[in-house]
């Protein structure tokens, strides 16, 4: 059974930082392209990031210069390092594992507010 768990959401400041991680179980993770994506009240669900098996990364071009997605294959383990955060950020956070079907989590909430 896939599971997906996402954590580190917060209420920061703008201009703070925050890590989000998402625990993967259930397939084998390391072969696995991994994604970040979030979704703005009255918004479309939009990607942030990806990530390959190998470690290849793609950033969206409002994020590429701030945050960072990464991927720890021995822990099961991808993270989302966000630096210089802006309101514009606020959103929940979702992690995909791609694919047919592909998975999500169930979020976290990143918000972005002095």
């Amino acid at each position: 059974q896939v599971q997906l768990v996402e954590s580190g959401g917060d209420l920061v400041q703008p201009g703070g930082s925050l890590r989000l991680s998402c625990a993967a179980s259930g397939f084998e993770f390391s072969f696995s392209t991994m994604a970040w994506f979030r979704q703005a009240p009255g918004k479309q669900r939009e990607l942030v990031a990806w990530i390959l098996g190998g470690g290849f990364t793609y950033l969206a071009n409002s994020v590429k210069d701030r945050f960072t997605i990464s991927r720890d294959n021995a822990k099961n383990t991808m993270y989302l390092q966000m630096n210089s955060l802006k309101p514009e950020d606020t959103a929940v956070y979702f992690c995909n594992k791609f694919g047919s079907p592909d998975y999500w989590g169930r979020g976290t909430q990143v918000t972005v507010s002095s």
